[in-house]
């Protein structure tokens, strides 16, 4: 893969996304440049319709920007091949998503597993990071227990400690609050906020939860496809 120096974790220049429809052109993202670093937890606002998605796509390099470029752990997505851009979200990005995506009949501790099994690791180390996974988001007691037994919140923790088990440097989370209870949505919100600071994890989550922007390091606002960043002013 071709690197290319950048302190870094996932930076943005000038990147813009356009789509045709009909006769017309909408830009989805229009020249956005800003960086996160690690350790750093941003919240990514707008309402919908207003470029999020596309963005969070161009980031994991899912979608490539019609120009600019990302720069993500020093490499350019734009010049890396698709093989090489899903080997580097395997190893280095982590996912997580407004529904938990959990298989209802294997234990907690089983899909935490699944990503590990995807990249060939073998039995013992799965079963050992993945329970570690557990333990840091304070699951360890409910491993054995199958999704459907565990709560909203267990469920989401459990998704948490799965987009966690392989070390990722870079944790995108889309909505990962958006079906809690609001005290729920708070303590997944600290929750993700702690784990990046802890473990030095560049966290970026899409959201329109009031709870993460508060204790967010930076806001991305997107609107129009035009993104502004605000640093947190903490007393």
């Amino acid at each position: 893969m071709n690197s290319m120096l950048s302190n870094s974790i996932i930076e943005a220049r000038a990147v813009s996304r356009d789509f045709k429809s009909g006769s017309s052109v909408v830009h989805a993202v229009r020249s956005a440049t800003f960086s996160l670093q690690s350790g750093e937890m941003a919240a990514l606002r707008g309402r919908s319709g207003s470029g999020k998605t596309t963005l969070l796509n161009i980031l994991a390099g899912l979608d490539t920007p019609t120009s600019g470029e990302v720069i993500a752990l020093g490499f350019r997505l734009n010049a890396l091949s698709e093989f090489e851009r899903t080997k580097l979200r395997r190893m280095s990005f982590g996912v997580m998503f407004q529904n938990a995506h959990l298989f209802p009949t294997l234990t907690a501790q089983e899909n935490v597993e699944i990503p590990l099994r995807l990249a060939g690791a073998p039995r013992k180390e799965r079963e050992a990071k993945a329970r570690a996974a557990l333990e840091m988001v304070g699951l360890l007691e409910r491993a054995r227990h199958r999704s459907m037994e565990l709560s909203g919140g267990e469920q989401q923790r459990t998704a948490l400690a799965r987009a966690l088990a392989h070390t990722p440097k870079f944790l995108m989370a889309d909505e990962p609050t958006g079906n809690l209870d609001s005290l729920t949505g708070k303590m997944i919100a600290s929750l993700l906020r702690d784990i990046s600071r802890k473990e030095n994890i560049c966290v970026l989550i899409a959201t329109h939860d009031q709870n993460v922007v508060d204790i967010a390091d930076t806001t991305l606002l997107i609107h129009d496809g035009i993104v502004t960043a605000e640093q947190a002013v903490r007393s």
